[in-house]
């Protein structure tokens, strides 16, 4: 079921290659694709945005943006019982979010002025929710929930229509719990484009944030600098670190619960233990038949890879190779080996934290680095929608102090007139 390699018989060289490969990575001619995509929403606006949406998504689509009788229309049909979820994981999401807000604040020179920095939310964000054959309202509340306790005032959603130009009642609903304000009908990567540069339609926004596929993903790695985007995002990963005392039934359900996002998506198991690994391979082959996404399931599975190692220790060493979106720890005694995890997008503890409650309502969001950038990156959060901006203010007596060192480096360095708008303050006295 899960490829295996075993660390005791193994060359390490050719381990340590596979957890560094990840998943299937975007060709040449996609790139390409995105390019040209990106080129003519930039040059025609709405009418590319139309034209790509009528293509891909809804043959008969008129307008881009959801109107107020649709997300009216979207209360009186979503479920009660999912409204009450969206409701409670707003609630998760915004409590375990509002403790990282950052403020302003300054310090005093001791010769005179101050130093300080300013921190302020963008003006305007943009969130991208895949579409076609699933519903993604808790990508809505991941994003947008963050954003808005960081003070942005104005959060936008692209996510692309249903083949008869309608946008699932649970998006919508969820959209409008976070605070988004605006919802339009375009996915793909020239939802991206049009976010980025803007359209007559669609507002441009200072950043873009929110998992794709990899038309999405390339889009934004294209569009970075025309605008900020949150992180390379591109096929879900899960790891398992387990060891002897693991539920392999629990081991299963949480490697099957990430790679049904997309055929793309990787998993890795890592464990000490033979036992756990062969019964979690039966475990995979009783409960793959019982899932709906059997098809997909099967194709993820086949990027991924079971680990036999010699230790523990070496399977969180290999874990932190992989540099895994998810980590979760079915191990005697998490927290002690917590210290022991250096890269993981989210890192679940023990057998009773499972990977959907990360996904739905446990409060962390769950856009996670992904392709091992877990090792620079982090999740999407409220520090995400916050920009810094320095500020110096000198006395001339403080001037004064630092003139020897600034003239010293200017020297160094060959900056003439950075030495000489020193002197002609100092000169002055």
């Amino acid at each position: 079921m899960l490829p295996t390699l075993d660390t005791s018989s193994e060359p390490m060289e050719r381990i340590r290659a596979r957890l560094c490969q990840g998943a299937p990575q975007p060709t040449s001619e996609m790139e390409t694709q995105v390019r040209a995509i990106c080129e003519r929403v930039r040059c025609e606006g709405d009418r590319a945005v139309l034209d790509y949406t009528r293509q891909w998504d809804c043959p008969t689509l008129e307008t881009l943006e959801v109107s107020e009788a649709e997300f009216e229309a979207a209360y009186a049909q979503v479920e009660r019982a999912t409204l009450v979820a969206i409701q409670h994981a707003v609630a998760r999401v915004r409590r375990f979010h509002e403790p990282m807000r950052l403020h302003s604040w300054h310090i005093l020179e001791a010769e005179g002025g101050w130093l300080g920095q300013i921190v302020r939310p963008l003006e305007r964000v943009g969130i991208y929710a895949p579409g076609g054959r699933a519903r993604y309202p808790s990508t809505v509340i991941m994003n947008a929930v963050p954003a808005r306790v960081a003070g942005v005032p104005e959060v936008i959603l692209c996510t692309p229509p249903q083949r008869d130009g309608s946008i699932p009642p649970s998006v919508l609903v969820a959209a409008r719990e976070s605070g988004v304000q605006r919802v339009f009908k375009v996915g793909g990567a020239q939802a991206i484009a049009a976010m980025a540069y803007g359209t007559q339609t669609i507002p441009a926004v200072e950043k873009v944030v929110g998992p794709g596929n990899w038309y999405v993903a390339l889009a934004k790695r294209l569009l970075w600098g025309v605008v900020g985007v949150d992180l390379w995002a591109g096929p879900s990963e899960v790891a398992v670190i387990a060891d002897e005392s693991a539920n392999p039934a629990y081991v299963a359900a949480d490697l099957l619960t990430q790679l049904e996002h997309g055929a793309e998506s990787v998993g890795y198991l890592f464990t000490p233990s033979r036992r756990v690994l062969q019964a979690t391979q039966e475990a995979l082959a009783t409960q793959l038949p019982q899932r709906q996404r059997r098809a997909v399931l099967e194709q993820s599975l086949r990027n991924s890879v079971a680990v036999l190692t010699r230790s523990l220790p070496e399977a969180f060493e290999l874990a932190n190779l992989a540099a895994p979106e998810h980590l979760t720890l079915m191990v005697q005694q998490p927290m002690h080996w917590l210290s022991y995890v250096r890269h993981a997008g989210c890192i679940l503890l023990g057998s009773d934290t499972p990977q959907a409650a990360g996904d739905y309502v446990a409060g962390p969001s769950h856009t996670l680095p992904t392709g091992r950038a877990a090792r620079f990156e982090s999740p999407v959060s409220v520090e995400t929608f916050l920009k810094r901006s320095s500020v110096i203010a000198l006395s001339r007596d403080a001037l004064r102090q630092l003139a020897p060192d600034i003239l010293a480096l200017a020297q160094e360095e060959g900056f003439e007139a950075h030495a000489a708008a020193v002197h002609l303050r100092l000169q002055e006295e």
